[in-house]
């Protein structure tokens, strides 16, 4: 939680955090409270030292901007940038709890291909801000070849990760950060209510292109189960270690409660 002194204010040292709070200004329209630019750039900050950083490959944090727009705003420049689909009215932003689906039509497109991260060098997260309820999908793409995601079904999360068939699951008692990993063809991590297991699950190759959608899956001609939850964060791209992943999320959803009045 490094800062540089300026005078008598201190100011985020980080320049991919000051890349980032400078572009979520521009998309507001207006400034961020000091607080909130402490929070992204220790989150930052702690996933390089953490040595995970490099391993996210698309990311939006969907809280602490002052507005939807700036929610919006990829973690990096040359991240690609989400695309809302649905009902605009649909949409509801709470700069604390993050960007909540409609559960009938509404969903992100991440622009980030199926194809675009290795066959066993793949993660995706999410953080939601409350326990989850119905059916519904939080992030991924469905289909034989194409099963990634992150589902919610009854009183559990079911993930996979570069697979069909049986999936992966974890009781549903807390909300928060929820992800799957995987490094080896024979087995991925996955990670749900403060706790890490492995399933020893074998990838599957993935045939061909298919955008990750949030908020609901991507079946290759439409998206589905739609969500209504309200998620802070989502993130995608090679594999990573979910604990510590888990942490700087969770530590950043406290620190932006902390400091949006």
């Amino acid at each position: 939680m490094s800062w540089t002194i300026t005078g008598s204010f201190a100011q985020p040292d980080e320049p991919e955090a000051l890349a980032y709070i400078s572009a979520v200004e521009a998309a507001d329209g207006q400034t961020l409270e000091d607080g909130v630019k402490f929070a992204y750039n220790s989150f930052i900050k702690g996933c390089k030292a953490d040595g995970i950083w490099d391993a996210i490959k698309a990311s939006c944090i969907l809280a602490g901007a002052r507005t939807q727009s700036g929610a919006m705003v990829p973690l990096v420049s040359t991240m690609p940038t989400p695309t809302m689909f649905g009902t605009v009215a649909g949409w509801n932003y709470n700069r604390k709890t993050g960007l909540q689906g409609n559960g009938t039509n509404n969903y992100l497109n991440t622009n980030r291909d199926s194809i675009s991260d290795p066959q066993d060098d793949f993660h995706q997260a999410v953080y939601s801000s409350a326990p989850i309820s119905g059916i519904s999908a939080l992030i991924g793409t469905s289909g034989t070849g194409h099963g990634s995601h992150i589902f919610f079904n009854v009183l559990k999360y079911e993930m996979r990760n570069r697979h069909d068939g049986l999936a992966s699951s974890a009781p549903n008692t807390l909300g928060g950060f929820v992800g799957s990993s995987r490094s080896s063809s024979a087995s991925y991590d996955y990670r749900a209510n403060g706790a890490s297991s492995t399933a020893l699950i074998t990838s599957i190759p993935v045939p061909g292109s298919r955008n990750h959608f949030v908020f609901a899956r991507n079946n290759g001609t439409s998206a589905e189960f739609f969500a209504t939850q309200s998620i802070a964060f989502y993130s995608i791209g090679e594999s990573l270690d979910l604990a510590l992943l888990d942490t700087r999320v969770t530590t950043l959803m406290s620190d932006l409660a902390a400091a949006i009045p």
